[in-house]
């Protein structure tokens, strides 16, 4: 059982433009008791900014708030959660990466993935890193 959230990986930019949530069902009725928040890239000028990955680990953005590379969520904004319950808090930051992109990572989007690192620790949130296209990043795997 799954449910894909959306990508886009012909544009190189930033495909997601709100905070999403994606609840795992059980079975009809019920649900595992946890979530996964998606929210917009990285990319240079487009992405993501890291002040807004900064308050969804503490649970201050609400779902569908739509990302701006412009500028960061303010606490008058309606989507701004003002008391974050432990539900509305990150418990594990994940960081997916295409493997055979690693490489060709700009200096900017490393940066701001210690910056995001560093406020997980801050916050005692455990941290995990999922490689994909592992295959098409090292021929010895592919062969496999």
């Amino acid at each position: 059982m799954s449910r894909q959230a959306l990508v886009d990986n012909t544009s190189g930019s930033c495909f997601t433009k709100k905070y999403t949530t994606y609840k795992i069902q059980k079975d009809q009725q019920i649900f595992y008791p946890f979530v996964f928040n998606d929210i917009m890239g990285l990319a240079k000028d487009k992405g993501v900014p890291v002040d807004d990955i900064k308050l969804a680990l503490k649970g201050h953005v609400k779902e569908g708030y739509e990302f701006n590379p412009e500028s960061s969520l303010s606490e008058d904004n309606p989507f701004y959660n003002k008391h974050p319950t432990a539900n509305d808090k990150v418990h594990v930051l994940v960081c997916v990466v295409a493997a055979n992109t690693i490489s060709q990572m700009r200096q900017e989007t490393v940066e701001k993935i210690c910056n995001i690192r560093m406020e997980a620790s801050k916050l005692d949130i455990p941290q995990v890193a999922i490689l994909t296209k592992i295959d098409e990043a090292c021929p010895e795997v592919k062969n496999i």
